[in-house]
Parts: structure tokens; sequence; C-alpha cells
């Protein structure tokens, strides 16, 4: 890092080192000043200067020294993770997820509501007032204490964070997530699509962290694809990249009928899992919304679809093969992206993941049959917390741009004022 900028500006230039100072320390915590000045480029007494400063604001902290050591032991800093707080926020149709996180993304507490997806607009979005509150309680965090919040929701989502469109959700379509959750938490509210959140948490910290193009496939009783490319979480021009469900050639509408199709009518269901696998036999919906039908035996459709899978995982030929049909719908949308983007690796994600010893071989014949490269096929180790997850880090992504871009840094109550400041004219603007 350059220290000297002849007829620049020393502030402009402090902000640069501080910020430097910063990054490596989020990265590597308990570093020595000696080991901060070789990661930055910064001579010692630039690194020393910089650091009391930062210690002073409070942006860092001194790491105590281990018990036992002999000597005097050279002064070791850690970023204050703890000086700010921030919500994600799955809003699923079986359930809604809150978790309150660190500014390192160490989650603190999480709380989970569960809901029904023929769940109207007022009722979902009363048991994500619920979440949030609880989640904001069991980690002891005032709503004014959240620096940003992400929200990931089924549907096209707008830069504003309303939901253009919906098929999932009954009155969802239209629903200004953004606005409902800025009177439930400080800060910016950030809102995105739920398949390409959970794209944003494998490339964050999952299956897909050192890879730079990724087509992650959330598979689950809706099947949903968000894209990773050159290491960036891809967009598209109005945000509805990835989409590939709404043609219907794409196989991803048909690919849960088949699991609702057992088990046969001929078939008698009987208890256990059987029970449960009937009742999937009872939902309905497009694009992907299994389970808006009758809950057979007091079971959610979640657990009705899963029993398709322990069936077949038991031995049940019949099962077995509704699996195999239901893979091999979802591979002809996983085809068409991976022909289209050629990435790296192709990521189970989802509620389904967890049956990824009965999907991933046969979803990686398949594309062998249609791909002229076959790509690594990994497995989500998130289960159905990826996408609140990915909603954490979009908001962690907003605190990091807004540290970038602000002239002075202050401490972390005047950056969370500034925050704040920000947010309150955005509200007014809107």
């Amino acid at each position: 890092m350059t220290e000297i900028a002849p007829g620049g500006d020393l502030s402009q230039l402090r902000r640069l080192n501080s910020l430097a100072l910063i990054s490596v320390l989020r990265e590597e915590p308990g570093l020595t000043l000696t080991e901060i000045s070789r990661r930055t480029g910064l001579s010692r007494a630039s690194t020393e200067d910089v650091a009391r400063g930062l210690l002073e604001r409070g942006w860092l902290a001194e790491v105590p020294a281990a018990a036992g050591a002999v000597g005097r032991p050279a002064r070791r800093y850690r970023f204050r993770a703890d000086a700010g707080r921030v919500l994600g926020v799955d809003i699923g149709g079986h359930k809604i997820l809150a978790l309150v996180a660190d500014l390192d993304g160490t989650v603190l507490h999480s709380a989970r509501v569960a809901v029904a997806p023929a769940m109207g607009r007022k009722d979902r979005l009363a048991a994500l007032d619920r979440a949030v509150a609880d989640a904001l309680a069991g980690a002891g965090v005032a709503a004014g204490d959240i620096w940003a919040a992400g929200a990931a929701t089924t549907g096209l989502v707008d830069g504003a964070g309303r939901v253009m469109l919906s098929e999932a959700l009954p009155e969802w379509t239209g629903v200004d997530v953004a606005a409902h959750l800025r009177r439930r938490a400080g800060g910016a509210v950030l809102v995105e699509n739920d398949s390409k959140l959970a794209a944003l948490a494998e490339s964050w910290r999952g299956a897909a962290r050192y890879a730079k193009d990724v087509v992650l496939i959330l598979a689950g009783l809706r099947t949903g694809a968000g894209l990773i490319i050159d290491g960036k979480l891809h967009r598209g021009f109005g945000n509805a990249a990835g989409e590939i469900g709404a043609l219907p050639a794409s196989g991803w509408i048909r690919a849960q009928e088949h699991l609702k199709s057992w088990p046969p009518p001929e078939r008698s269901p009987g208890a256990g899992a059987t029970d449960a696998a009937a009742a999937a036999s009872a939902g309905g919906g497009v694009g992907g919304a299994l389970g808006s039908g009758p809950d057979l035996g007091g079971r959610d459709q979640d657990d009705a679809a899963e029993a398709v899978f322990e069936a077949a995982r038991a031995g049940d030929r019949k099962a077995a093969a509704v699996v195999r049909r239901y893979v091999r719908d979802v591979a002809v949308g996983a085809a068409a992206l991976v022909l289209t983007l050629d990435p790296e690796l192709v990521v189970i994600g989802g509620g389904f993941s967890r049956s990824a010893d009965l999907i991933v071989e046969p979803l990686r014949r398949e594309l062998d049959r249609w791909c002229i490269r076959t790509p690594e096929v990994r497995v989500s180790e998130f289960g159905d917390e990826g996408v609140a997850l990915g909603a954490l880090r979009l908001a962690l992504d907003h605190v990091d741009r807004e540290l970038r871009e602000r002239v002075d840094l202050g401490g972390p109550e005047y950056f969370a004022r500034e925050l704040s400041a920000a947010h309150r004219v955005l509200s007014a603007g809107r």
C-alpha cells in the first residue's frame, strides 16, 4: 500500500490505511503489528499509528495474552465484530427463519416460525414479525442496534425490496418486504430472491467458497437457481437471472408432481413414512408450490415429500422410480444452465439436499448425457438454513460498502448513527 501520495489528501490516505487494517483483521484476527504491517504493506510505524487510532475509536480491541506466556508478548489485535449487529431473514412457504449475527457473520441467535404455503399476506407478515422479535430478544439486541437487515423471499424482487411476482405464495405479489421490515429493525433493509441468496451463502462460506463460477440448485418444495459468475452473485438486467423454472420445458414445474404421485392409488398408505407420503399426494400449486392442499396425517408437506425419499432409501422400488423421474426433470433445467454458463461447480442446496445420497449420482449421470463438460456436483452443508445465511451476507455486504464509502469512519457508534440517518432519508424518499 502507498503511504505517501504527493499532493494527495492525507485524511483520505489515513482512511484507506484504516480500511486496510480492518480488512486484514477481519480475515485473520489476533495479528501482531508486525504481521499486520507485512500483510498491508505499511511500515511498522504507520501500522502502529493507524492501529492506535482504530483502537481509540473502538474498531479494534487487543487480544488478551495467552495464559502462561513467558516474557512480554507482542500485542495482538482483532476487529471488534461485536461492535454491530446484522439481521438475516428467510421468508419461505413453510417457515420464517431469522438470524442475528455480529459483523463477522457469527450467528448469535436464530428463531424459526412455522407457516403454511396457503397462508395469506397478513398472516405471513405477522409470522415474520414474530420470528424477527424472537431472534432479537434471544440475541439481547434492540431493533435500533441492527446496522442492516437482509431478507430472502420467493419470487421476483425489484431493487427497492418489493415483490414483483410470486406464484408460490398467495397475496404475495406486490408486498413491500423492505418497508415492512424497516418498521421492525433499524438500519437499511435489502431484499433478494431466495435462490440467489442461497448461492451467495455457498460462495461466502459454503461448498462454493473457492469457486468463481457456480450454479446453485435450490431443491425443495420448489426448485430454483442462483448463479455466481466470476465470484459475484449474478442478478441480470431485471433481477430475473436463473429463473429457468418459469419455462415448462425445463422440467422444474413437473418435477414436484412426480413426488406427489407416490404412493400409487392402488396402494393403501400405512404407518410412518407412508402416511407422510400420502400427504404429499394431496399437495398442489404451480411453479413448485408443492403443498397448497390439505395436510394429511397432521404432517407438513416437507415431511410428506421427504417420505418419498425415505421409502426409496428403504428399498421401495416404486418410490425409487419416483425419485428417478424427479431427478431426471430437475436435470433438464440444470443442464441448460450448465451448458449456458460452463460453471466449475453445481451445488445442491435446499431442504432436499438432506437426500443427496439419492439425488447427486443420478443428477450427475443426467448431466453427463446432456452437457459437453459435466462440472463437479457438491452438496450444501447448510440444509434449509442456507437462504437465511445468504440474507445475512447481503446485510454484511451493505455494511462493508458503507465502510468503504464513508469519508469519516468515526467510531462504531458514529457509523451506526450515520447508517440510521441514511436509512431514514431513504425511507422518507419512498
